[in-house]
């Protein structure tokens, strides 16, 4: 049984201080998002598990899932409800379940890579992400996939559970909907905004709506 993660799905910007990185993920919590993830390249160890348990204790406040990004070990130390793993952070797909029990939901990037979205559900990811679907401001340097690429993944994978990433904007998300995500992850159009609880709120509706 794989787990599902639907709908509005935000990425904590990075480089944030624990202050702010606070702050942010409790507006969009507000605002009605069920997932958030966390993402913590430089901050070390210790300061990393001090930071993420911050945020499980302010997701399970408001009934929503914590992902971590990057990192088993951190997120087991915290309780998180998964984990978001990169193609560098996946020594051997086959063994991810074993590591991370049957609990934990596992996300896996794979950008524009239909092998590897393949291989990472045939090794029990619950969910692949695919993108950047439009022009990314968080990550320029990715490679555009666009809409038709996305639809040809949900054809490709018809029972996968597809997140789309990158440049998703309350304008474009119905768009994204209709060409086969079954979930948007966003960073900048949700936390780069002045009111983050108003625009998760807006996200969220846009997609149900669509």
């Amino acid at each position: 049984m794989k787990h599902k993660i639907a709908g509005v799905y935000g990425i904590l910007p990075a480089d944030l201080d624990t202050e702010t990185l606070l702050v942010k993920a409790e507006d969009a919590l507000k605002g009605g998002l069920q997932t958030l993830q966390f993402r913590d390249k430089k901050s070390g160890y210790k300061r990393a598990v001090k930071r993420a348990l911050a945020l499980r204790e302010l997701t399970q406040r408001y009934n929503a899932k914590l992902l971590i990004n990057d990192s088993i070990q951190l997120a087991q130390a915290v309780h998180a409800d998964g984990v978001h793993l990169g193609r560098d952070d996946v020594a051997s797909l086959t063994s991810i379940r074993d590591e991370v029990g049957e609990a934990m939901v596992v996300g896996i990037t794979c950008r524009a890579d239909a092998v590897f979205a393949k291989l990472s559900l045939e090794h029990g990811a619950d969910y692949v992400s695919f993108g950047a679907v439009f022009g990314s401001k968080t990550k320029p340097e990715v490679p555009i996939l666009g809409l038709p690429r996305l639809n040809k993944a949900r054809q490709m994978f018809p029972d996968a559970n597809i997140c789309a990433i990158g440049g998703i904007t309350v304008e474009n998300i119905a768009s994204v909907k209709h060409a086969g995500a079954t979930s948007v992850a966003v960073i900048s159009g949700l936390f780069a905004t002045k009111n983050i609880e108003q625009r998760a709120g807006e996200l969220i509706e846009a997609w149900n709506k669509a």
